[in-house]
């Protein structure tokens, strides 16, 4: 019996030799300014009102980020949206230098603040002792110093942002106010950082060994 040949479409072929989204290289903003990390459909949402001059908040980024970012996120199942509760003008300025990357470069920088907190924020508060004007200045004038102190600023530069770029983005109200505007805008109950909601659910304080089993329970891998 004669051999017959079976076509295929092209479409098909292309479709099933497409690899799997890798959710964790994706953070796109929301209309109101947060990030969000993964995929923006998974059926599990994580969200964190966080803080860059947070020990609690870098624990929780450093500690979860195998599973979280490594395995959940990247997944598709679970999403994470950042939303910046400002606590201090050194917080104000990481916020403004990890968004002033973009899109494609946020998520590196938020890994980044976090990854090297303990040694950049020391560096800030010996600032401020050594300069006890500091606090009169403007909030902008502040942050902007406090990061030039703690070496966030270069950290940046040597990540491709250039001195103009960066100007711009401190220059830049409408994208300042953005980011003040999420800490007004926060729920009466979110009194800390971090301050974790699960699909719109307020969590207990908890650090990632308490909020990876929650994750679990809802079907997270």
């Amino acid at each position: 019996m004669p051999h017959r040949l079976r076509f295929v479409p092209a479409v098909a072929l292309l479709l099933a030799a497409a690899p799997a989204t890798d959710w964790s290289q994706v953070a796109r903003p929301t209309a109101k300014g947060a990030y969000v990390f993964g995929n923006p459909a998974a059926p599990i949402k994580l969200v964190e009102y966080g803080s860059y001059t947070c020990s609690h908040c870098a624990d929780f980024a450093n500690e979860s980020a195998p599973v979280l970012k490594g395995q959940m996120i990247r997944s598709g199942k679970v999403s994470l949206e950042y939303r910046h509760l400002i606590r201090d003008p050194a917080d104000l300025g990481a916020a403004i230098l990890a968004r002033c990357a973009g899109p494609h470069g946020f998520g590196a920088a938020h890994a980044m603040i976090f990854a090297t907190q303990a040694t950049w924020l020391p560096k800030s508060g010996t600032y401020q002792q050594a300069h006890p004007d500091i606090d009169a200045k403007p909030l902008l004038d502040q942050a902007r110093a406090y990061m030039e102190a703690a070496g966030l600023t270069a950290a940046m530069r040597a990540r491709g942002l250039t001195p103009a770029r960066i100007n711009a983005c401190f220059a830049d109200k409408a994208e300042v106010a953005r980011i003040t505007a999420m800490t007004g805008d926060a729920p009466v109950e979110v009194r800390s950082t971090p301050t974790f909601y699960l699909n719109g659910e307020l969590q207990p304080p908890a650090g990632w060994d308490k909020l990876e089993p929650v994750l679990r329970a809802k079907g997270a891998k």
